[in-house]
C-alpha cells in the first residue's frame, strides 16, 4: 500500500521513529541539519516514501470548477506581451548548462512529443487548494533527449514574469523530482491550452510539492551540478527573498 503523508503527519509521526536515535540527536552538528524543517521533511519524504511513489491522482467529477492563479496573474512585460499576441509562435524553450545536446523546443514540437494527463491537487502556501487536469510532456523525456552530464544535480526553470528590479521567477528540483513519473512540463488545463494567469504557455508541475515549485511561463531548462552562483544561492526566487524551503514537499 502506497504510503500517503502530510508534512504535518510525517513531523509528528517521525518523532516517534527518531525517539531512539540518542547518539545522532546528542550530536549538534548532526542535529540541525538533520532537524531542521526542510531537511527533516526531506528526509522523512524521501526516506518512508518510494522515490516514484505518486501524488494522488482526482475523478473527473472533482475537478474544481475555477483554478485560479497563484503568484504572477501575468507577467506583462513588452517581450510577453509579443509572444501571446502572435500566439507564442515565436517562442522557444531552451534546455541549457550541462548538457551533450542543447535544445530549442517550439510549442509545436511540444505539443507533438508524448504526453502525459493527470488531475491532482495543487496546494498553495497562501492556504487555498485546487484540482485541475492537466496535460504536459514529461520533464525526463526532455532531459533525457539533452544528454545529460552525469555530473548533473539540479534543474532551474527560468521564467518570463519579472518580479521587479530585473529579477525574473526562477525555482529548481533535483534529480528525482526531475525524473518523476507526474513531473511534466504542462501546455494545458482542462484541456484547453493554458490561460495567461495559469502560465501560459508552459508551466512546470511537480506534483508532490508546494504551488510556489510550479514554475510559469517557462523559458529555458538550465541542468546544473551545483546552485550557487544562481540568483542568491538558495534555488529559487521566494527562496532567496522571502526564507521559503527550497525542498517544499507534501
Amino acid at each position: 500500500m502506497t504510503l500517503l503523508l502530510s508534512r504535518r503527519a510525517l513531523v509528528l509521526g517521525g518523532a516517534v521513529t527518531l525517539a531512539g536515535c540518542d547518539r545522532l540527536a546528542s550530536n549538534e552538528r548532526v542535529r540541525d541539519t538533520l532537524f531542521s524543517a526542510e531537511n527533516f521533511h526531506k528526509w522523512a519524504q524521501r526516506s518512508l516514501m518510494r522515490r516514484d511513489a505518486l501524488a494522488h491522482e482526482f475523478r473527473p467529477d472533482q475537478i474544481s470548477p475555477f483554478f485560479r492563479a497563484n503568484g504572477t496573474a501575468n507577467p506583462n512585460t513588452p517581450e510577453y506581451k509579443t509572444l501571446w499576441r502572435n500566439g507564442f509562435a515565436d517562442w522557444r524553450l531552451r534546455v541549457s548548462g550541462m548538457v551533450a545536446r542543447p535544445l530549442s523546443l517550439s510549442l509545436v514540437q511540444l505539443h507533438a512529443m508524448p504526453h502525459r494527463e493527470q488531475i491532482t491537487r495543487h496546494d498553495c502556501v497562501e492556504g487555498w487548494s485546487a484540482i485541475g487536469k492537466w496535460r504536459g510532456v514529461p520533464l525526463s523525456l526532455i532531459l533525457n533527449a539533452a544528454r545529460m552530464s552525469s555530473r548533473a544535480r539540479y534543474i532551474v526553470f527560468r521564467c518570463a514574469d519579472d518580479m521587479g528590479n530585473g529579477n525574473a521567477y526562477y525555482e529548481s528540483i533535483d534529480l528525482i523530482d526531475a525524473f518523476h513519473p507526474q513531473t511534466i512540463l504542462a501546455f494545458a488545463l482542462g484541456d484547453q491550452p493554458l490561460r495567461v494567469a495559469n502560465g501560459a504557455p508552459l508551466r512546470l508541475r511537480v506534483e508532490r510539492q508546494l504551488g510556489y515549485k510550479h514554475a510559469k511561463y517557462l523559458t529555458g531548462i538550465e541542468v546544473v551540478e551545483s546552485l550557487s552562483g544562481i540568483g542568491a544561492g538558495k534555488g529559487g526566487y521566494w527562496e532567496d527573498r522571502a526564507g521559503y524551503d527550497w525542498y517544499a514537499g507534501i
